[in-house]
Formats: C-alpha cells, sequence, structure tokens
C-alpha cells in the first residue's frame, strides 16, 4: 500500500456505507413491527416516515460520495473527511429526528444541506485551482 494513499476517505466511505445497512435494517424491523410484507411500503404512519427516512439517505448518497471523494482529492483529504464525518452524524439526526416527526427531521436536513454545499463548494475551488495551475500555469 502506498503512503499517499486516501486511507481517510476510504475509512469515511466504509462508516457510512456500514450507517446505510443499519439504517436499511430500520426499515426491516420496522416491516416486522407493524407486519408489513415487502414489497408495500404504505401502512402505519410510523413505518411510512422510516421507509421515506431511509429512502431520502439512499437518494442524497450517490451525492455525497461524489462530492466526498472529489473534495478529498482536489482540496483536501482530511478536510473532506471532516466533513464526511459531520454529513454522517447529520443523517443520523435526520432519520433519528423523521422516525419520530416529520418536523423533527429539519434540524437534520438543515446540517446536512450544509455541509453538502461546503464540501461541493470546496471541492470546485479545489478543481479550478488545479485547472488554472495546470491548464492556464497561473499560480496562486
Amino acid at each position: 500500500m502506498e503512503t499517499g494513499s486516501p486511507i481517510l476517505l476510504a475509512a469515511v466511505s466504509l462508516v457510512s456505507a456500514l450507517q446505510m445497512g443499519y439504517l436499511a435494517a430500520r426499515v426491516g424491523w420496522s416491516r416486522m413491527a407493524h407486519k408489513i410484507m415487502p414489497p408495500a411500503v404504505t401502512g402505519p404512519p410510523e413505518f411510512e416516515r422510516t421507509f421515506r427516512a431511509h429512502q431520502n439517505c439512499v437518494e442524497f448518497y450517490p451525492l455525497f460520495l461524489v462530492i466526498l471523494w472529489t473534495c478529498g482529492t482536489f482540496f483536501s483529504e482530511v478536510t473532506a473527511a471532516g466533513g464526511g464525518i459531520v454529513y454522517m452524524v447529520a443523517r443520523q439526526m435526520y432519520f433519528n429526528g423523521y422516525v419520530n416527526s416529520t418536523k423533527k427531521r429539519l434540524h437534520g436536513f438543515y446540517l446536512t444541506v450544509a455541509v453538502f454545499f461546503s464540501l461541493a463548494l470546496l471541492s470546485t475551488i479545489g478543481i479550478v485551482r488545479l485547472m488554472l495551475l495546470q491548464y492556464f500555469d497561473i499560480h496562486h
């Protein structure tokens, strides 16, 4: 293994994948508790909120991974990994809040969006900086 390997990005990616597995299990546990057999996705409000919270996390996940790795590659691996950890905490806050009440999801959602846009902005800065250096020989 090279010393320059993106170990922090890999670690955050792995932990986030495990988190996604845990959230999927929560949907399964909710199915069992409410006796909802697949492929049904409707039922008591508690089940529907759990299912929807997980589905929203699934929808955001590919975007998160792209932005995490782009920021870590072109801006700073440490910054990206830190942002990734905050993102996972925010997603857990979102999920737990949503399961309890749709209004309780908002704190986690706002934190998720803040981290998402921060990492995207830093990714853009890193890419533009490298493009200026590599293609226009402009040094900062």
